[in-house]
């Protein structure tokens, strides 16, 4: 069966940035700049996107285009014979549905927001009133399941209608209103009366700062934050370039998609702090800050429901990018391994992530008293570990090794399909440092997972 491909090279982008793009984008990047020293931060950040997030983007470009196949399929086809890289097609499949084993649930509480928000549920309330409206969701496992199985059918039933049709048509939308609502609430936060303090916060560098944070503890948040935020490592992004021809050369291409989820994340720092320092409210990182701190800036805020209805549109968008892309990737999989149509492949794994997703759901109210991580965890915060800690630098190890050691696909043939059509080229001189150097970087990033986790 002939593979569908994008119609268009915006769609791949768009649809690529929308994987990349997601909620860590708004609710932790922002925190961390400001707590590193604002501007002096997101220079060391930008270096460590493009030396480590980079790479193995395009690799996992490189490997889903030469194959023309997902992640569960794609080794196989590539692999020297005899060899078991194939074996990494667990570590993609598990890793995919372990992120939409929580993301679904964090997905349904933005939409649920929405609409909080566009019925005026958090006015006449204060501080302590909006904390407890995010409270009592958590506790009521009808309510966020009910949110979670409509985000779960919304984006599998986009999915089912095919590749141009569905995926990209509705994503590449999405994305547009995406990005035109991220620059009307920057340019709305930053003429706001009393902001400019929060402005000069997060844009001045203030290397001052970053040394009394510690330098060591900001190049690490640094190279963690460049690292995660491209969802590298279980085939996510791979699954797009197997839709995508050879007229483009893939590291220009990659350029693109890390610059555009570069571009969410900055603007999204431009909405939170002036609102924050103008009305006073403390910026925190986590759920609280998009769930607890936001309403009660938009509770402050001249409009402050239409903003914030705008507000958690965008935050839906952002959300509803990333479950459909990882959903196609899912669908991908069973198409791959089966034979199945797309259809019967969607309705197969509704149900499978349906259930999946109940674990998310029920760790926060009858299931609270499960800790897995320590005092005061959740299952979401054990599933997050799972993911960002384990699976997303193993497999981003594995798409290192077998992109350039000569018992996997072997440089030659990475560079030769990375290099393939118009645009910029992978440099050749980097092969010492993709094979020795950033491999290391991987290692480094995994054991201070651990280290941070256990012993921090």
């Amino acid at each position: 069966m002939e593979r569908e491909k994008f119609s268009s090279r915006l769609g791949f982008i768009l649809i690529s940035a929308g994987c990349a793009i997601g909620l860590g984008n708004v609710w932790r990047f922002p925190y961390i700049v400001g707590q590193y020293g604002g501007a002096a931060f997101v220079v060391i950040y930008l270096v460590f996107l493009l030396v480590l997030g980079l790479p193995i983007v395009v690799m996992e470009f490189a490997v889903g285009r030469a194959s023309r196949r997902s992640a569960a399929l794609s080794f196989d086809l590539l692999e020297p014979k005899g060899t078991k890289w194939h074996w990494n097609k667990y570590i993609a499949m598990g890793g995919n549905y372990m992120l939409m084993m929580f993301y679904t649930t964090v997905g349904g509480w933005m939409l649920l927001y929405f609409f909080k928000m566009l019925l005026g549920s958090f006015e006449g309330l204060d501080g302590a009133g909006v904390a407890g409206e995010f409270g009592n969701m958590l506790a009521d496992p009808v309510l966020m399941g009910i949110f979670m199985v409509l985000v779960v059918l919304i984006c599998f039933g986009i999915c089912a209608m095919g590749l141009q049709n569905g995926v990209e048509r509705i994503t590449k939308a999405m994305m547009v209103c995406l990005l035109m609502l991220m620059v009307v609430l920057a340019v709305h936060s930053m003429v706001l009366e009393g902001g400019g303090p929060g402005l000069e916060f997060y844009l001045k560098p203030d290397f001052g700062k970053m040394a009394s944070a510690g330098i060591g503890d900001a190049v690490f948040a640094a190279l963690g934050q460049s690292f995660f935020t491209l969802s590298i490592g279980i085939g996510a992004l791979a699954i797009f370039g197997s839709y995508i021809g050879k007229e483009r050369s893939l590291t220009g291409e990659a350029i693109s998609v890390t610059l555009l989820d570069t571009l969410v994340a900055f603007m999204a720092g431009l909405i939170i702090f002036p609102a924050c320092f103008a009305y006073g409210i403390e910026v925190s990182s986590g759920p609280s800050l998009i769930f607890i701190t936001l309403p009660n800036v938009f509770n402050h805020m001249a409009g402050g429901r239409i903003w914030g209805t705008l507000f958690f549109l965008f935050m839906s968008f952002a959300a509803f990018s990333t479950i459909i892309a990882v959903f196609q990737n899912i669908i991908s999989f069973a198409t791959d391994l089966t034979g199945c149509s797309i259809r019967k492949a969607a309705v197969c794994n509704i149900i499978a992530i349906i259930v999946l997703s109940v674990p998310c759901v029920l760790g926060f109210n009858i299931w609270s008293g499960f800790e897995p991580l320590g005092a005061g965890s959740t299952v979401l915060d054990l599933e997050d570990f799972i993911l960002s800690n384990n699976l997303l630098p193993i497999g981003s190890m594995i798409y290192l090794m077998f992109c350039t050691s000569r018992y996997g696909w072997g440089f030659e043939k990475f560079m030769a399909e990375a290099n393939e059509g118009e645009g910029v080229k992978f440099p050749t001189w980097a092969r010492v440092y993709v094979s020795c150097i950033l491999p290391l970087i991987v290692l480094g990033i995994f054991l201070q997972g651990y280290a941070s986790k256990f012993f921090g």
